[in-house]
């Protein structure tokens, strides 16, 4: 019994070390798409949305929309940029699913004064 015990514990640590090395190779395959982000790449993500309308400022009360739809414009463009290299073809339909609906009077909430 000691022998199947000790058998057991031998080849899981000899085992341990290839599990880390394929996680660390799955970690390097991806490095191109979830990497770790450079300063630069950051500072010209905040260009872009800074002018798809973003303005960062201390105390603002839309915080999460401003931010939101700023992203959205963004990815929309990239969208576009990317449809219109795929063979030629003019990727412009229109379409509002998935587009924000009103939010009420004057831009407010929905949940305002609730």
């Amino acid at each position: 019994m000691k022998a199947l015990i000790s058998a057991l514990l031998i080849s899981c640590a000899l085992a341990a070390p290839v599990c880390a090395f394929a996680q660390a190779n799955a970690a390097a395959d991806t490095a191109s798409t979830n990497g770790p982000v450079t300063r630069a790449e950051v500072r010209a993500d905040l260009v872009r949305l800074e002018q798809a309308g973003y303005r960062p400022a201390a105390k603002d009360i839309n915080y999460p929309d401003d931010i939101q739809h700023a992203e959205a414009i963004v990815a929309q463009q990239d969208a576009q940029s990317a449809a219109g290299a795929v063979g030629g073809v003019s990727m412009a339909g229109s379409s509002d699913s998935g587009a924000q609906g009103s939010s009420g009077p004057a831009g407010q909430s929905i949940y305002f004064g609730h």
